[in-house]
């Protein structure tokens, strides 16, 4: 199970943090805000839960906290909010604040990977390690953000049950390219039922409007003021290739690599043994 812990984030938006496990028992009084940790943060239309597998392992031994950013999950989605860059690093900053977690690891996948390395340049004093779990450093472009806006047009929304989500994204998108059971339940996490059928938690149009404060630029330069330790993941047939995730590691002062075998995008979801094996040496690494 997992705790729920409210967040305020910039500009007063509500954000739900999930704490996974018991706090160990080295966990400060009250008064003493130094508890290394680590610090989940999903990728687009994800979620925290996304994260559970990950959590529960983390939390054997450590602080571990998966965040729903803002417009995800059971955060707040208000209307008016900003869904810049700036105000997912800042929530983020935020949820490390006030949940403690000074010298904590930020794993990230995607999205929440940029975010993480974004904070980590920023605030050298809060992160002691990052996870990048493929995400480009890279410009994708104004085509790939059309295709995106093509693609949620595309989803035969509403779902009449949760099987016919699982099914239209683990076969019947055209974005896949072969049966992809686990890739199925991951959207189904992201959906709710309404009173006719089942939708997703987000709204698209927000997601586009998150979406477009980062496909048209490179992030090379944060990426190289991080300066604490970092691993860059990619999964064989993700979207991060390996040419450009060893420039990633490269660039980073202290970058290290992993891939993960008969993983896509969603590497630490589908492979989630995999992943353990991938980044646990790295955490321990860290924290020795």
């Amino acid at each position: 199970m997992a705790r729920r812990i409210d967040v305020t984030g910039t500009d007063g938006v509500r954000l739900a943090a999930w704490e996974f496990g018991d706090p160990p028992k080295s966990d400060p009084q009250p008064g003493h805000e130094d508890t290394p940790g680590v610090l989940l943060l999903h990728g687009l239309m994800g979620r925290a839960s996304h994260w559970a597998s990950t959590a529960r392992w983390l939390s054997e031994r450590h602080r571990a906290i998966a965040l729903d950013q803002r417009g995800h999950g059971r955060s707040d989605k208000p209307t008016g909010a900003a869904f810049t860059r700036e105000a997912y690093v800042d929530d983020a900053e935020a949820a490390l604040e006030q949940l403690g977690l000074t010298r904590s690891v930020l794993i990230g996948h995607a999205m929440g990977a940029l975010t993480a390395w974004q904070l980590a340049a920023r605030r050298p004093d809060l992160v002691s390690g990052v996870v990048i779990c493929d995400m480009r450093a890279s410009a994708l472009g104004a085509a790939s953000q059309r295709e995106w806006a093509q693609w949620f047009n595309a989803w035969p929304v509403p779902f009449a049950t949760l099987a016919d989500v699982r099914k239209w994204f683990g076969e019947d998108d055209p974005w896949v390219e072969r049966p992809n059971p686990a890739r199925g339940e991951f959207y189904a996490e992201v959906m709710h039922e309404c009173e006719d059928g089942w939708r997703p938690v987000f709204d698209p149009e927000q997601m586009l409007r998150t979406r477009e404060t980062w496909v048209y630029d490179a992030h090379w330069e944060e990426l190289a003021q991080v300066r604490c330790p970092a691993l860059v993941v990619r999964g064989l047939d993700g979207e991060l290739g390996r040419a450009e995730a060893q420039e990633m590691v490269r660039v980073l002062p202290r970058g290290q690599y992993a891939e993960v075998a008969d993983a896509g995008h969603l590497v630490h979801y589908d492979q989630p043994e995999g992943w353990r094996t991938a980044v646990e040496p790295f955490l321990d690494a860290v924290w020795a």
